[in-house]
């Protein structure tokens, strides 16, 4: 990401210095919808000092903003740093600059659109649906070897090794290879934090050099010896004479590696911690499994586990008579979108049943996630191993949130499983 212009400031005076919305205050970090209720009753727009950002809190701007064209997740298919008003990222930070700039999500068109096609042809409903008896299989053991165990932290017993093994299956990675992919991920998702420290980029940096590493040597074997694996589809996958660089290739197996397991991590210790804050939904849900669909819809909006988007203004637009100039950055916000009371009724409360959720969780337009097919799947597979397998699950302490406001989750989440 480039340094911030100081130009931005000028835009507008400060009316975030009184603001509830602060993503370094602990508290915040813990409930951020009630602070979210104050920017909707602010307005459509607010200017946000501390990170030079507009702040957009409303759902039916968001659900627009991702769709407009006129703004993007890269300026530099269009302009230079200095044409946008912007400082370019420091030297040393040029690994993780690299990896991250040649993935889908951090393009535009005409990139974007050639490697998502090519992406797509081999990420298709037909494999992700091939995958449900795995996802299945796998979810059903984790949940009994928690179960014999009396219980754990459901973070690390079952919500981050089912996404993570899922993916890197589909990828290819050998399961003796795949211990350090979740520390990666999760050093190189520290630079998608607001105004991240010298100390986050380092380890991102370093992250980003291992696995680069690590990814050349296994795409370099698979070219000699395919296989069924995704990473073997990626190198095959060609339209009209378009292929993959060796770079493009690296980025997007990183991406869809921490996209493919990030979201549905958080998603699920967030989903179960809201249950057990609401006794009578998690009830309700013991009492009929079909509420499985709707309830993984429902915990993705109720504590969206990407609170954050962020997009650069390419060409002036305007909100609600506020004009955001060509240069500015705008935060979409995800969680205050998804609790907006124009749209969901009661928002603040967790309503399983709720008849129509047009939550933005897997974001909107040509930046969909394209794993979202396979993110439910893993989600309701987990929620019913976990109904099945484990029907007296209780929490056996009260979890802490990790730090990060972007991309949301929970230190662990400890429970305990009795006899029936």
């Amino acid at each position: 990401m480039a340094a911030p212009s100081d130009s931005a400031s000028d835009l507008a005076s400060d009316p975030s210095s009184d603001l509830a919305f602060d993503p370094w205050d602990p508290a915040f970090v813990a409930d951020p919808y009630p602070a979210y209720a104050e920017l909707r009753a602010r307005g459509r727009v607010v200017y946000y000092e501390p990170t030079k950002q507009w702040l957009v809190p409303h759902h039916a701007d968001v659900s627009a903003l991702l769709r407009d064209r006129r703004l993007g997740r890269t300026y530099q298919h269009r302009f230079t740093h200095e044409d946008f008003g912007r400082t370019a990222p420091p030297p040393e930070h040029e690994p993780f600059h690299t990896l991250n700039d040649h993935g889908m999500l951090d393009l535009e068109p005409p990139d974007h659109t050639r490697i998502r096609r090519l992406v797509s042809k081999a990420f298709t409903p037909r494999t992700v649906e091939g995958l449900k008896p795995y996802v299945s299989r796998l979810a059903g053991q984790l949940v009994a070897d928690l179960a014999a165990a009396g219980g754990g932290d459901l973070l690390t017993d079952v919500a981050e090794p089912l996404p993570v093994a899922v993916i890197a299956e589909m990828l290819g990675i050998p399961e003796a290879d795949r211990a350090p992919l979740r520390p990666w991920s999760a050093d190189i998702c520290g630079m998608y934090e607001l105004n991240p420290s010298e100390e986050t980029a380092a380890k991102a940096v370093r992250a980003s050099q291992e696995f680069t590493q690590y990814l050349t040597d296994l795409i370099a074997a698979r070219r000699k010896e395919p296989g069924e694996d995704l990473i073997s589809g990626l190198i095959a996958a060609y339209d009209e004479g378009d292929r993959l660089t060796e770079q493009e290739m690296i980025s997007t197996c990183v991406l869809l590696l921490n996209a493919g397991h990030e979201a549905t991590v958080n998603a699920t210790v967030n989903g179960w911690w809201a249950l057990f804050r609401n006794p009578a939904q998690l009830s309700a849900l013991r009492a009929d499994h079909s509420l499985i669909p709707s309830a993984v819809e429902e915990l993705m909006r109720y504590d969206t586990p990407l609170q954050l988007f962020e997009r650069w203004v390419l060409d002036d637009i305007e909100i609600d008579g506020t004009v955001i100039p060509r240069g500015s950055e705008v935060a979409l916000l995800f969680g205050a979108a998804n609790h907006d009371p124009a749209v969901f009724t009661d928002p603040d409360v967790l309503d399983l049943t709720r008849p129509e959720n047009p939550h933005i969780s897997f974001s909107a337009g040509i930046h969909y996630c394209i794993g979202a097919p396979l993110a439910r799947i893993e989600l309701a597979a987990s929620m019913g191993a976990l109904l099945e397998g484990a029907p007296t699950l209780t929490l056996a302490e009260e979890p802490s949130r990790k730090p990060n406001f972007v991309i949301r989750g929970l230190e662990e989440l400890r429970v305990e499983i009795g006899r029936k």
